[in-house]
């Protein structure tokens, strides 16, 4: 798989617009993000530029309108996004960052104990 690009929160929120419902024109994706944001029509297919020329949307001519479509998976942008940020802030240790994450968030016995059960699962 090639590496993915980094991509704005703003970016995020079009690329999530795009992989709960794909493909859409820049009109649709404006009216889809109206709800959650102020933004101009301009400002979504400014967006849908950047993420065109970044390589992470498609898009095919359909008459006179265009189709965008994301190009790589939502989990795939999750992975490089989650492993980004593990190496950007806690030099690429699980560790300190789950130890963060348990430590400063109020977990439910519930998430606990599904934290509890994916820990045993995956360390055998």
């Amino acid at each position: 798989m090639p590496e993915l690009p980094k991509i704005s929160e703003a970016e995020w929120e079009v690329m999530k617009a795009l992989w709960r419902r794909s493909p859409q024109t820049a009109n649709e994706l404006a009216d889809s993000l109206a709800p959650q944001n102020e933004w101009n029509p301009l400002t979504v297919k400014t967006l849908i530029n950047r993420l065109v020329a970044k390589g992470v949307v498609g898009y095919k001519k359909e008459g006179r309108a265009f189709q965008f479509r994301p190009l790589f998976k939502e989990s795939d942008c999750v992975l490089a996004a989650t492993e980004s940020f593990l190496e950007r802030v806690f030099n690429g240790s699980l560790n300190p960052m789950l130890t963060h994450l348990v430590q400063n968030k109020k977990l439910s016995r519930k998430q606990i104990a599904e934290l509890k059960r994916i820990l045993e699962e995956e360390g055998g």
